[in-house]
């Protein structure tokens, strides 16, 4: 094993909620007057910590979204994960290898603490991630693309920077572990390896991944 410690992305790496928070983030951005499509929701938002959404509204239009905002969303998001949210396919079998092998891991992700749990009860991967290994934009000034929050998560660890892998599937989260010197590997079941451009390699399912790690 070349690392020290496996930092996961969560949603459409652990968890397969990009499909639905992004069907649901655009549906809601055209409601409020800010016409947006799931394609484009994709490309401007995923990986992103909330901030982003506001900010990018703000710069286009010059309005600000309603104060409720993220409370709205983030309601409407949980109640789709409650009916319909799963595991990203052959995650718990990586996980399982990894508790196996005795190496450490932990997600960083840019959602919300609370949207994590939400998640990883409903798929059953509360079990893999104990007290002290689950990281969220909440926990640090500024989101992803900025390298906080891999660089928090590694110190929270106990582990250097360059001795971390990250494991992504948004050109924002490949840019933030780049930009805090980890390697990262890029998932392209939802996002093309031509849109994660620096990763150090790319996986399309699952069952590829631990050889990356070797």
């Amino acid at each position: 094993m070349r690392y020290d410690l496996v930092i996961f992305d969560n949603d459409g790496v652990l968890v397969d909620s990009e499909p639905l928070s992004n069907t649901i983030l655009a549906g809601y951005l055209t409601e409020l007057g800010h016409p947006t499509t799931y394609e484009e929701s994709l490309r401007d938002f995923m990986g992103s910590a909330m901030h982003r959404v506001h900010d990018i509204v703000r710069e286009r239009t010059g309005q600000d979204l309603p104060a409720d905002f993220d409370d709205t969303f983030h309601a409407r998001v949980f109640a789709a994960f409650e009916r319909e949210l799963t595991a990203v396919d052959g995650v718990t079998e990586v996980l399982e290898k990894l508790r196996a092998d005795a190496v450490p891991y932990c997600v960083a992700s840019s959602g919300s603490h609370e949207r994590i749990r939400v998640g990883h009860r409903r798929t059953g991967l509360d079990r893999w991630f104990r007290d002290g290994t689950v990281f969220s934009a909440q926990d640090v000034g500024r989101g992803k693309p900025a390298p906080d929050l891999f660089l928090h998560a590694a110190e929270r660890m106990g582990v250097a920077p360059e001795r971390c892998v990250v494991v992504e599937d948004s050109r924002l989260g490949v840019q933030a572990a780049l930009s805090a010197g980890m390697d990262v590997y890029g998932f392209t079941a939802m996002t093309p390896a031509a849109e994660l451009v620096g990763a150090n390699g790319y996986f399309a399912t699952m069952a590829e991944l631990p050889a990356l790690f070797a």
